[in-house]
């Protein structure tokens, strides 16, 4: 076996991505304090071909060397947005129609697996996740309309917010493109 070139693959320029169709995600950080993590994030959503990534609260935006390190150019190609408030961003989100999906542990939340059956052909989507430490904030919480949390099977009780994101966003393209 021969690993792949990046020419091999066929990979899109970022104008080519710009102009490719989108799956409809949007990713929300609610106070993600970690660039490295916010990189990761653009990385992720570039490899999903996820709509855009908003950056809320204390989240640090691009143009930035410690986001650069992680997102390698990702930054450059997924659109993104920054506002003041989460809540500012999803009321703003509410408004254009996406359904609010909180990634957090909460009484009543969806297993990751089965949001599958809930979401609409035609709907649009905002995925929410939080702080490092705090996850998503209960104020925004309040706002979802519901929470999805990863099964785990282990001793730890959360994922780092980019390999939430990761596994997440991943879900979400196998289960937006069927």
């Amino acid at each position: 076996m021969n690993k792949r070139t990046a020419q091999d693959m066929h990979r899109l320029s970022v104008e080519q991505f710009r102009q490719a169709e989108k799956i409809p995600l949007v990713v929300v950080l609610d106070n993600v304090r970690s660039q490295h993590n916010i990189g990761a994030v653009f990385r992720t959503a570039d490899a999903f071909r996820v709509r855009e990534v908003v950056l809320c609260g204390i989240c640090c935006c691009p143009p930035n060397q410690e986001i650069h390190k992680t997102a390698l150019g990702a930054e450059q190609s997924v659109a993104w947005t920054y506002y003041a408030s989460t809540e500012e961003a999803l009321q703003h989100l509410r408004q254009e129609g996406y359904t609010l999906l909180a990634v957090e542990q909460v009484h009543d939340s969806i297993a990751l697996q089965d949001i599958a059956d809930r979401l609409k052909p035609d709907g649009q989507y905002a995925l929410i996740l939080g702080h490092e430490v705090f996850g998503v904030s209960q104020q925004v919480v309040d706002m979802a309309d519901a929470c999805i949390e990863i099964p785990q099977f282990g001793t730890k009780h959360s994922l780092n917010v980019s390999v939430a994101a990761g596994i997440s966003m991943y879900a979400f393209q196998q289960f937006l493109t069927r």
